[in-house]
């Protein structure tokens, strides 16, 4: 199977020019069933804020990922209802094999 991009009808954006609305965000968050869920520990900023010896609340969650688009979990794909969120081959290639059904 080929790149996600290469599907029809897919569309990308690109959140470091055009960063993710917090409406999008928030239903997300719905989906995900949390704004920690969304929120990428992996990223380099992490460590470096000292946000790994902090004890993060849902608020500031939400807050660092719309300040810092490094800070949501990517990519991010949305079919209608359906989400998939993170870069782990497992969550690709189920998000691959949907969409091409689809």
């Amino acid at each position: 199977m080929g790149d996600l991009c290469e599907l029809p009808g897919f569309e990308r954006q690109n959140i470091k020019e055009q960063n993710i609305e917090p409406e999008v965000l928030d239903w997300l968050k719905e989906k995900a069933g949390s704004y920690e869920v969304l929120f990428s520990k992996q990223a380099m900023k992490y460590k470096s804020m000292g946000l790994k010896e902090k004890h993060l609340t849902e608020q500031d969650f939400r807050n660092l990922i719309l300040e810092e688009y490094t800070f949501l979990r990517r990519p991010v794909i949305i079919d209608g209802e359906a989400v998939w969120f993170g870069n782990a081959p497992k969550t690709v290639e189920a998000a691959k094999a949907a969409l091409v059904k689809s």
